[in-house]
């Protein structure tokens, strides 16, 4: 049977694996299924169509899977899902969805999610990303996998932050974020490419020249994003070390719906 401690309520629907510890006066909801080696916290309230997959930890007064912040949600039975080996710091608040929009909010494996963090209602959030405290992600924001947001950063909703991107202290995100790219201010700038992040994730010499390169053709060439986005997919070709690099960046910049930082 699960650890649940005597003080905490857990819905006889919940379906918690046996390996799950319930810290004390936490509250479970009826539609809430918890994978193997989870741990949470206490005064922790999960609710909502949540699911939650192995080995997550997740600390006292986070509040996951309530209602979204949305006026026009009227009840609808939508759902948060949350990956694996997630770690989900103190006040953190996850929403559910709301329909019309896949009605689904995710979360990837992997991730650091520090303190106050919010994570808004459908968002999509990859593996490996680092959330310092006071993240705020409103609705439909997509962060890629190994994203950095600094603390106090607000993201609008809709916004998209390509893989590997960093996003600094306090920075007001309202348009999308190519992948590999370093932005901060308010207004936002983007201040040159996340070399010491892509550094510490082994990214070879090759890799990193033709991200450097990608930068030059966004940001320091006077080019149109058209032209810009030309060259780029021509570097697939001119730096086959590259071509996955190549490959992710191009397809950002054509899914791109708020036009890219500046």
């Amino acid at each position: 049977m699960p650890q649940i401690h005597p003080t905490a309520i857990v819905d006889p629907g919940a379906e918690l694996d046996a390996s799950v510890s319930v810290g004390p006066y936490a509250v479970i909801g009826p539609k809430v299924r918890i994978g193997a080696g989870t741990s949470v916290g206490p005064h922790c309230v999960i609710e909502g169509r949540t699911t939650i997959g192995r080995d997550n930890r997740i600390f006292q007064f986070a509040s996951l899977g309530a209602i979204p912040q949305d006026k026009k949600y009227a009840g609808e039975d939508t759902a948060l899902e949350i990956g694996d080996r997630n770690t989900i710091r103190e006040f953190c608040t996850f929403n559910l969805g709301v329909p019309g929009a896949g009605g689904v909010t995710r979360v990837g494996h992997d991730n650091w999610i520090m303190a106050y963090s919010h994570i808004a209602h459908d968002c999509r959030v990859g593996d490996h990303t680092t959330l310092s405290n006071n993240t705020t992600l409103a609705g439909h924001v997509e962060l890629g996998d190994w994203v950095t947001v600094g603390g106090l950063v607000g993201i609008h909703q809709f916004v998209k932050v390509g893989a590997h991107a960093m996003v600094g202290f306090a920075t007001a995100v309202s348009q999308d974020v190519p992948p590999f790219m370093l932005v901060d201010g308010n207004p936002m700038a983007v201040r040159g490419f996340n070399i010491v992040g892509l550094k510490r994730r082994d990214f070879s010499a090759a890799r990193l020249a033709a991200i450097k390169q990608m930068h030059r053709l966004l940001y320091r060439q006077g080019r149109t994003l058209d032209d810009a986005r030309a060259a780029i997919d021509a570097l697939a070709v001119d730096m086959p070390d590259a071509a996955v690099d190549v490959q992710l960046m191009s397809a950002f910049l054509a899914d791109s719906t708020r036009g890219i930082a500046r």
